[in-house]
């Protein structure tokens, strides 16, 4: 009986001993180095009107009717939106009640003032009573000037509870539905204003310092690689977005044809001269979180961990890297999608 209760103690610590023992995973590596390279760059974008302008409105309200929706066509002029008019429709007839009680004290003061004057000239009464008449027809005029502007006032708050179209071009974005009370200058929907279009793109930095001052960029649709028109550089964002640390290059397409509608994913390609690159195998790469990633291996430890890159241009076996890594960096070019973070791994061989 002890026999058997030892034999199972050892046979347990071995279990033990071999769980134990990390997983250490071969796999095949490259080093890091820049070479010379020059090739066409190719970066995604999207096609977007030059101008996008926000139709709102300029007082506060409840939103009762909004005519149009996303992807529907707008000329200048065109409802758009309504608000609840009630409580500018009050205020309108208050203040043409005020301006009619006010007309009337005014042709009272009027009357007043000229028989006062017959009477001054004959010497029937003061001076003073006179003076008192004009003043009275002054104040009169004034109450008058000011009601109408009211009136005015009110008159503008009630047609700005209708919202009409300023320019031609398509609806790209929606805000509050009928039923919201909104605030003034909310944005109620987004107008694609007609005319020139951009292709949009998100450079890395490495890309945009090496690039030409006057690129020659072809744009084509990415569906359809057949549909392609010139480009050039219209505006370049002059700082990076703080998460993926691109910038923004808008490109002006030169007689875009149809097919390149607002919304178009498109493909551009540019044309970058000699210079420094980093190029490592296709099969290195790793879809991580939705963001393409390498395995790079740390010397000391022998482990991997995940870091994200960004891609210039390439082919079917290598790619460039356009950010995220630095020569020197030890990337795992085969076994890659066997890996996790923190895990040892063993080198046979490194080949740079």
């Amino acid at each position: 009986m002890l026999t058997l209760t030892t034999l199972v103690l050892l046979a347990a610590c071995q279990r033990a001993d071999e769980a134990s023992v990390p997983e250490i995973r071969p796999v095949r590596v490259t080093t890091i180095e820049s070479r010379a390279a020059s090739g066409i760059v190719s970066l995604t974008g999207s096609v977007q009107a030059q101008t996008e302008i926000n139709e709102s409105f300029r007082i506060d309200g409840r939103l009762v009717e909004r005519t149009v929706d996303i992807g529907d066509k707008v000329k200048p002029g065109q409802l758009i939106a309504r608000l609840d008019p009630q409580n500018e429709e009050s205020g309108l007839q208050s203040a043409r009640a005020q301006l009619a009680a006010a007309r009337a004290q005014l042709v009272e003061a009027r009357n007043n003032h000229a028989r006062m004057r017959e009477l001054v000239a004959e010497d029937a009464v003061s001076r003073a009573s006179f003076d008192q008449a004009v003043a009275l027809l002054k104040t009169a005029e004034s109450q008058v000037e000011a009601v109408q502007s009211q009136v005015s006032l009110a008159e503008n708050r009630l047609s700005y509870t209708r919202l009409f179209a300023n320019v031609a071009g398509v609806v790209t974005a929606r805000g509050p539905e009928p039923g919201e009370v909104v605030a003034a200058g909310r944005m109620i929907v987004q107008v694609a204003r007609e005319g020139a279009r951009d292709a949009v793109f998100d450079v890395p930095g490495r890309i945009k310092d090496v690039a030409p001052k006057i690129p020659e960029i072809t744009v084509a649709l990415t569906d359809d690689p057949r549909v392609t028109v010139a480009g050039r550089v219209r505006e370049v964002s002059p700082r990076a977005d703080p998460v993926t640390g691109t910038f923004a290059v808008r490109v002006r397409l030169i007689d875009p044809p149809p097919a390149m509608r607002l919304g178009s994913t498109v493909t551009g390609r540019m044309q970058l001269p000699e210079a420094l690159a980093i190029e490592v195998p296709a099969s290195a790469l790793v879809r991580a979180d939705g963001k393409t990633a390498v395995w790079v291996v740390d010397k000391a430890s022998s482990t991997v961990s995940l870091r994200n890159v960004q891609l210039g241009g390439g082919d079917a076996n290598t790619v460039q890297v356009a950010a995220g890594l630095n020569p020197g960096d030890v990337v795992v070019i085969a076994g890659a999608q066997a890996l996790r973070p923190g895990q040892k791994v063993r080198v046979p061989e490194t080949r740079s």
